[in-house]
């Protein structure tokens, strides 16, 4: 439930657009199927920092549709059948972190994942910078933190994280030092 009594829309019946290998669109498909298919689609993923630099963290829902109680680096999510990538992250970093205004998130680039077992989207990556205090989401969020740089690489091999959201953190980093 909301915080308004309202019950939440079924995640599974939210239209995705669905793409191909080169990110063109060929068509639209409810989360579910999507899923159950394997179909590809876009998400967002926005790296938060707080006013101190520090980089929220968390742990996802056991009742997430995908990586259900795995540890995440990112706010974020899929991107809604005709909705710009920029909107969506904005969209997805409010909602996520509870916070009803942010500047808009900053474009870093986008990639195309693929765990190989059938889970495939385009990630197009971003960072915010979050200096109000937060108020996850909690059909999204189950525990939350912001860790420095260095706290966030020890704790790289100690927690489960979400596949996707690990391949982007080394692809992010890549990417910084480049």
């Amino acid at each position: 439930m909301t915080s308004h009594n309202r019950p939440l829309p079924d995640p599974r019946e939210e239209v995705l657009t669905i793409v191909d290998e080169h990110d063109e669109v060929i068509g639209e498909a409810p989360r579910g199927e999507a899923y159950a298919r394997g179909l590809r689609h876009r998400c967002v993923f926005i790296q938060a920092r707080d006013a101190e630099g520090r980089v929220f963290v968390h742990r996802r829902t056991a009742t997430k549709l995908v990586f259900a109680s795995l540890y995440d680096m990112f706010v974020g999510g899929v991107v809604g059948a005709g909705e710009a990538c920029d909107d969506a992250a904005l969209r997805e970093a409010c909602e996520e972190l509870g916070v009803a205004e942010l500047p808009r998130p900053t474009p870093l680039f986008k990639f195309l994942y693929d765990d190989g077992a059938g889970r495939t989207w385009w990630a197009y990556l971003y960072e915010v910078r979050c200096e109000v205090p937060v108020s996850p989401q909690v059909e999204e969020v189950a525990w939350h933190t912001f860790l420095t740089d260095e706290e966030l690489e020890g704790r790289l091999d100690e927690w489960e994280w979400v596949p996707d959201g690990l391949d982007a953190y080394h692809r992010l980093k890549a990417f910084r030092a480049s």
